[in-house]
């Protein structure tokens, strides 16, 4: 059992779920609480003809389903093998992810913004604290299965990738301390200048950021300096270009742990429904693993 085996050596947790054994801990004592919270009010709303307490018991603690949930997340295996490494069927492993995926949405903010979005002062001190700072963006794509319509394949088709693909759009602080913003699963082809300018109108109008070549022409974000035909770059061009790399570097390194999760880096398997559930799932899974986001004990 893999909850038995990260009991027995929790240093290892980290490789095997994507974050530490005690961020675990917290991230247990939240789901159940936010769990308990959503059965009390469906017993408040349903009419009860059976007394409370009966139907079959659950195979696996709620500890074990959140890690269930997590190894999912981060190993991907199919739910076949999901189900065999913690003792339950397959479709016992498929019911219980698909269960937990939304109390864990309901946890783990996804972004910065997000977690202050419900407060509308707070949202407008972030938003001003912001502007000190010149935020990172870029885009990444992930592989989806081609559907047998052919309006929907030229649809998700990325003539970049060579694959149908969705893209998603991350805006991070400088040193890749947090995750800013997220625009997440539009088709492939959309261009990631549009993708910025969409997710651009939820921040102060002075904001500045910076990105790559693909986001030229955007307002208030810095690219690198694109060579002209038959010219080359100066000196202090190609200088520019390099001190804006080495910062920018540190959006690559948030990407990469976006992708440790190999939900998020392999094929797409699961209904393009979810996708953007997941992905938002995984990005609070990351949030929790650097620190930016605190649990309580």
């Amino acid at each position: 059992m893999v909850f038995d085996y990260i009991q027995k050596y929790p240093r290892r947790t980290k490789q095997i779920l994507g974050i530490s054994y005690e961020q675990l801990q917290k991230l247990f004592n939240c789901a159940i609480k936010r769990q308990q919270e959503i059965k009390t009010k469906l017993q408040s709303q349903k009419i009860r003809i059976n007394a409370a307490g009966g139907g079959r018991k659950e195979l696996l603690s709620i500890q074990e389903q959140v890690c269930l949930c997590l190894f999912y997340l981060r190993q991907m295996p199919t739910f076949q093998v999901l189900g065999m490494l913690f003792g339950v069927s397959k479709t016992e492993a498929n019911d219980t992810f698909h269960y937990w995926i939304p109390i864990l949405r309901d946890v783990l903010p996804a972004s910065l913004l997000e977690q202050v979005s419900n407060n509308e002062s707070e949202l407008l001190l972030v938003q001003e604290v912001l502007t000190n700072f010149r935020l990172l963006v870029d885009s990444l794509e992930q592989q989806i299965y081609r559907d047998s319509d052919q309006k929907e394949q030229q649809k998700y088709f990325s003539g970049k990738k060579r694959q149908h693909t969705l893209k998603s759009l991350m805006i991070g602080i400088p040193e890749g301390k947090d995750i800013v913003e997220l625009e997440v699963g539009v088709p492939g082809p959309t261009a990631d200048i549009n993708l910025f300018r969409k997710s651009q109108k939820k921040f102060d109008k002075s904001q500045p950021f910076s990105g790559d070549k693909a986001f030229q022409g955007g307002e208030n974000i810095t690219t690198p300096h694109k060579r002209k035909p038959k010219q080359e770059l100066t000196q202090q061009q190609r200088d520019e270009n390099k001190a804006l790399s080495s910062n920018r570097i540190f959006i690559e390194h948030l990407i990469r742990l976006l992708k440790i999760f190999r939900i998020a880096s392999q094929r797409f398997r699961l209904k393009l429904e979810t996708y953007e559930q997941i992905i938002l799932t995984v990005c609070r899974l990351v949030r929790l693993r650097i620190g930016s986001l605190i649990l309580p004990n």
